[in-house]
């Protein structure tokens, strides 16, 4: 075979029944699809944005209101089966996201939006799985010569989305590798579900556990400790101390080194280490983060994420943590991470950021006040909770196993991702 004849294109691994068939064809979207231009006008129905990893939102939830407005009439009818395309650029999909309509019946969607449907012959549910591997936006970065425009949307043409390729077996194999990855998706919505009502038993059982707002003691109490007194007031500096972050420039970091914790290391009140960045590791004023610690972000540029705090576990690696963070060390760790997951908490943080700031420095941090019970009525508390919170890891870990293995069948189900570019 010479070096200049194309290779077949062929995933690594097919259903038996399809092995001996013919390779996989690249047609365009625009070959397999059928524009969907119909207008609203009159008509009422729910309009609807997208979000990148969740899919249709109404606008009234994503915004808080409608904001079609004047151009509602002009806005698209998208019906279940429809494909929507949002050019806004995100994390997830940095050149913009694909989703299909389920469920919703009819809806409206912005006419910048660029809607489709399917031909004959093609599987909604192979293509939502194409769409999620971020198929299209491989082949899109090249069409993109700028920035967002000022709406936040890329500036993606029709006729660049539409000459799009995928590669598609025949329509069989293509409801076999649908029917196949759509199994694991609804295996992974279960174990979502299971995990949601962890937390929110969690939830309910915290609102059991401390005092409301001026009550004294919980509705809820150990039998040990009914017959105690109230829980006493207490400032964050009289149940421990707050350590610093280090403030490091670009000429410090390193490939490897000293490892230093941002915003971006908390994730649903858990570390976790992605996208990590290191400085060189003889950096002078870095303060060590020591497993117990609880991590929190005291500036960022979402607002959103002020406050966010997880307790550092005991085989984290040597590290520190950024300026834009600090850490509270205690002795009772494990009750104050519960005190930081409580409504007392979110109030106060609320109450610093006001309207347009985005940070709480030390001095405010230290005097929040909290009621809190004697030591070993902390202690009992802690282990009760900590047991939920391993529930909660143990089931979260098990979610992110399942779409490591459906991430994983994906590159071997579907031709790598060079060959479709190629």
């Amino acid at each position: 075979m010479s070096g200049n004849e194309k290779q077949p294109l062929m995933p690594r691994l097919r259903f038996p029944e399809f092995k001996n068939t013919a390779e996989w064809q690249s047609p365009t979207l625009g070959e397999v699809s059928e524009p969907v231009e119909e207008r609203v006008g009159e008509r009422k129905l729910t309009p609807v944005s997208i979000s990148a990893g969740i899919g249709f939102v109404p606008q009234a939830e994503k915004f808080g209101r409608d904001i079609s407005g004047s151009q509602y009439k002009l806005y698209t009818v998208v019906r279940d089966g429809d494909f929507v395309y949002n050019k806004g650029n995100s994390l997830k999909f940095p050149q913009g996201c694909v989703y299909d309509l389920q469920g919703w019946g009819e809806v409206a969607a912005p006419n910048v939006f660029i809607c489709f449907r399917l031909k004959n012959g093609y599987e909604n549910g192979f293509y939502r799985q194409c769409f999620e591997r971020n198929t299209h936006g491989i082949q899109l970065r090249k069409h993109i010569t700028s920035g967002a425009r000022s709406n936040g949307l890329l500036n993606i043409s029709k006729e660049a989305f539409y000459s799009v390729a995928i590669p598609v077996p025949s329509h069989a194999e293509q409801q076999k590798i649908a029917d196949c990855l759509s199994s694991l998706d609804d295996l992974i919505a279960v174990e979502t579900r299971k995990l949601d009502t962890l937390k929110t038993h969690k939830k309910g059982l915290m609102q059991q556990l401390f005092p409301r707002e001026g009550e004294t003691v919980p509705r809820l109490r150990f039998p040990e400790f009914r017959g105690a007194g109230g829980w006493e007031v207490k400032a964050l500096d009289q149940l421990g101390e707050l350590v610093s972050g280090l403030t490091y420039s670009p000429d410090d970091v390193r490939d490897e080194g000293l490892l230093v914790l941002r915003s971006s290391n908390v994730q649903d009140g858990r570390i976790v280490l992605d996208d990590n960045v290191y400085v060189r590791s003889d950096i002078k004023g870095a303060s060590p983060s020591l497993p117990n610690d609880i991590l929190i972000c005291v500036r960022n540029g979402s607002k959103s994420l002020i406050g966010k705090n997880a307790l550092i576990p005991e085989d984290m690696p040597p590290c520190t943590h950024g300026a834009f963070m600090t850490v509270f060390r205690s002795g009772a760790a494990k009750f104050v991470i519960q005190l930081f997951q409580t409504e007392a908490y979110e109030r106060q943080v609320a109450a610093d950021l006001g309207a347009t700031i985005n940070s709480i420095n030390g001095n405010q941090l230290k005097k929040y006040k909290f009621r809190v019970p004697e030591a070993k009525e902390q202690q009992v508390i802690a282990d009760c909770l900590s047991s939920f919170d391993d529930l909660i890891t143990a089931q979260t870990q098990k979610i992110d196993a399942l779409k490591t293995h459906k991430k994983g069948l994906m590159q071997q189900l579907f031709p790598t991702l060079d060959e479709v570019g190629a």
